[in-house]
């Protein structure tokens, strides 16, 4: 296995805009891209293979024969891929909602639960989204407010910046809001439970569906403080860099490169970059990865190295993500 360079599944959903395809480069057929699910074995919207021998077939088809190997062996469920990320573009409010967590979605929804975090590549003037509660509510007041569509009244209103970062355990209510672009790094998993949706209406005049019942059972009531995490960088020769999350499903650092910087990619994990600014190139230890060991990168790009790729630097002025589990 090599390192692959990905095109992302993407997603028309109403509330997205063009912001994607314009800045990120990312292809589409749809009109709308509302999200770019960058690195992705889900059934839903895998990537799709562009570079190698590999080229044309599906991350999961890939990895299918050598997945161990290929997983690392940090991963715990050796027959599952274990995160999802993606670009979301929020032209318009998202729904509110939540995701369960994996003993109640194993049971109630066949799969795994959802914990996420969110990186946020760009907000508008005075652009918001909702996190959690702004006081401990029961479970009574939230099917009330549900019932009677005033459930944002009690919703913690937080504004963000370009830059932010957003732990969102399973279990915690919330919502992106209209004018802000974001890195999502997730368990694999589809498991959404909305709870309002501001009445909208499909091209048929259809209301989405709501989980009010699914949601109640899984909603952290409490109240969570800060929610937004500043994260401490370090300044290193060529490069910082800054943890962004760290939990038993993923650990995410963003990558700023003046000039270049070395990494290892082991036999522990994948690793997944995403290049979110500027450009530069790969280069690989192993000459056979790519022309003489050189892949070419620039914003939008994803690349998956296979657990074991070993030694490679990464040169040029950029921003990115580096994910492993």
């Amino acid at each position: 296995m090599y390192p692959m360079q990905l095109r992302p599944a993407t997603k028309d959903y109403s509330w997205g805009g063009d912001r994607l395809r314009n800045e990120f480069s990312i292809r589409s057929e749809d009109a709308v891209i509302a999200e770019a699910w960058m690195l992705s074995c889900n059934p839903a919207g895998a990537s799709i293979i562009m570079n190698g021998p590999l080229a044309g077939m599906t991350l999961a088809e890939a990895l299918f024969s050598e997945v161990e190997k290929t997983l690392g062996t940090n991963n715990v469920f050796s027959t599952f891929f274990p995160i999802l990320i993606k670009l979301i573009d929020a032209r318009s409010d998202l729904s509110i909602q939540v995701h369960p967590k994996n003993g109640y979605a194993l049971e109630n929804e066949g799969g795994f639960g959802k914990t996420e975090m969110w990186y946020v590549l760009d907000a508008q003037k005075d652009a918001y989204l909702y996190y959690g509660f702004s006081r401990a509510i029961t479970r009574n007041e939230m099917k009330e407010r549900i019932e009677n569509k005033t459930i944002t009244e009690v919703l913690n209103r937080v504004q963000v910046k370009k830059g932010d970062v957003f732990f969102i355990e399973a279990g915690t209510i919330h919502a992106i809001g209209a004018g802000i672009l974001i890195a999502e790094i997730q368990q694999n998993s589809n498991s959404t439970y909305r709870v309002y949706d501001y009445d909208r209406t499909d091209a048929d005049g259809k209301k989405r569906e709501l989980h009010i019942r699914k949601a109640l059972d899984v909603t952290n009531t409490a109240f969570v403080p800060e929610p937004v995490k500043a994260p401490e960088i370090a300044h290193l020769e060529g490069y910082s860099i800054a943890r962004l999350a760290s939990c038993k499903y993923f650990t995410v650092d963003l990558i700023l490169l003046d000039s270049f910087a070395d990494f290892y990619c082991g036999d522990p994990s994948f690793t997944s970059l995403l290049f979110i600014e500027g450009e530069g190139r790969i280069i690989f230890s192993n000459t056979d990865f790519g022309k003489d060991g050189i892949m070419d990168v620039s914003k939008g790009d994803s690349i998956f190295l296979p657990a074991g790729t070993g030694d490679y630097r990464i040169q040029g002025e950029c921003r990115l993500l580096a994910t492993v589990r």
